[in-house]
C-alpha cells in the first residue's frame, strides 16, 4: 500500500502545484476551459494519463469548469501519486 504524505510534504508538494489546493485528504484544481467541448477533451486526456498511471482522480463537471480532485482512497489521503498525477494535469491543461 501506498505511505501516506505528511503534511510538511503535502505543502511542499503543493509549492510547485500554484493552481491546487488541499481540501481536506484530497488535492483539488478547478480549470475552467473556453468552451464546455474544450473541457470534455481535458477530460478525455486525463483520464488516459490517469488510466496509464492506474490512479484516477474524481472529477466533478460543470459545464466549462471541470474540478480534479486527486486522494489516494486505497490509502485513506494524499500520497506520492497524487502530486504526480497533479504535475501530469497541470502539463496537459497549461497555466
Amino acid at each position: 500500500m501506498a505511505q501516506l504524505l505528511t503534511d510538511g510534504e503535502i505543502d511542499a508538494a503543493l509549492s510547485d502545484l500554484p493552481h491546487w489546493h488541499r481540501a481536506g485528504d484530497a488535492l483539488v484544481r478547478t480549470i475552467e476551459s473556453p468552451t464546455f467541448p474544450d473541457a470534455i477533451t481535458l477530460v478525455g486526456r486525463v483520464a488516459e494519463i490517469a488510466e496509464e498511471a492506474q490512479h484516477h482522480p474524481d472529477i466533478d463537471i460543470r459545464w466549462r469548469k471541470v474540478t480534479y480532485s486527486l486522494s489516494t482512497h486505497s490509502a485513506g489521503g494524499i500520497t506520492a501519486a497524487d502530486p504526480d498525477l497533479a504535475h501530469q494535469i497541470d502539463s496537459l491543461a497549461g497555466p
